[in-house]
């Protein structure tokens, strides 16, 4: 079966290419399809063969050049059979416009696409409203399509440029995040050391404290007994000196 066309973008009805080994230019293969008989009863693009000697003129050819060139062709393969599908070179009514604006907010609200912020599914279906818009314009002004076809790639290459930022910035971001969680990581362990160390080094200093209290208390001891000590031996040479200086006064007192 064949895919249905679900793109904004107007398309021909899908034609059968011959399978040939060579390539053949995009006229060549034009001119061997065979149109694919819709089912819904409506006109059939005509080939090549069924021209009946009416050659279209050049500008509606260049016309249709230029469309490939800005929307290039479908092609799929079924039952090793090629099928290609041309963009529409059918000039676009004002009630073409406003049933594209429809189709739009259709398929807006059918896919769910947010209203803002970042959303692939809105990004696709307002390229491709733009690109039928510039389909139509091309068809009336082939030099105003190639604007807008200039408006378009700029459009899409900022859109890449700023994709590109954005992934890097996202990567940077997860590189920061990772080197910062390892960071964390260290400086917890490190925060870590440091605490058991601070624990060692407030033991050594109770020790050290409990070493001085020990020192200071034995050091009064031996002061205080040193300085009973150092009393006992004065008051024993207050007492010898007292006793010889009476053995002296007796002494020299019977000559008188």
């Amino acid at each position: 079966m064949i895919p249905p066309n679900s793109s904004l973008v107007r398309y021909d009805n899908p034609v059968l290419v011959s399978r040939n080994n060579d390539k053949k230019s995009p006229k060549s293969t034009q001119l061997k399809t065979t149109p694919q008989i819709p089912t819904n009863g409506g006109p059939v693009p005509s080939t090549g063969s069924g021209l009946k000697g009416q050659v279209p003129d050049s500008k509606q050819q260049q016309t249709e050049e230029i469309l490939n060139t800005i929307l290039p062709p479908k092609e799929w393969t079924e039952n090793n059979q090629l099928w290609i599908q041309q963009v529409s070179s059918t000039p676009a009514t004002r009630l073409d416009v406003v049933n594209l604006q429809e189709q739009l907010d259709t398929k807006l609200q059918q896919r769910q696409a947010r209203e803002t912020g970042i959303c692939p599914v809105r990004r696709e279906l307002y390229s491709q409203c733009f690109d039928e818009l510039i389909r139509q314009v091309t068809i009336n002004c082939s030099e105003r399509g190639l604007l807008l076809l200039r408006v378009r790639d700029e459009i899409n290459m900022t859109i890449k440029a700023y994709q590109t930022l954005y992934e890097s910035s996202v990567a940077f971001g997860m590189r920061k995040a990772l080197m910062a969680e390892q960071g964390k990581s260290d400086m917890e362990k490190r925060i870590e050391e440091l605490e058991q160390e601070k624990r060692d080094l407030e033991r050594q200093v109770n020790e050290l404290k409990a070493k001085c209290e020990a020192i200071e208390k034995r050091e009064a001891e031996r002061r205080q007994v040193e300085e009973k000590k150092h009393s006992e031996e004065i008051q024993f040479l207050k007492r010898t000196n007292q006793q010889l200086k009476q053995q002296l006064e007796g002494i020299i007192s019977p000559k008188k």
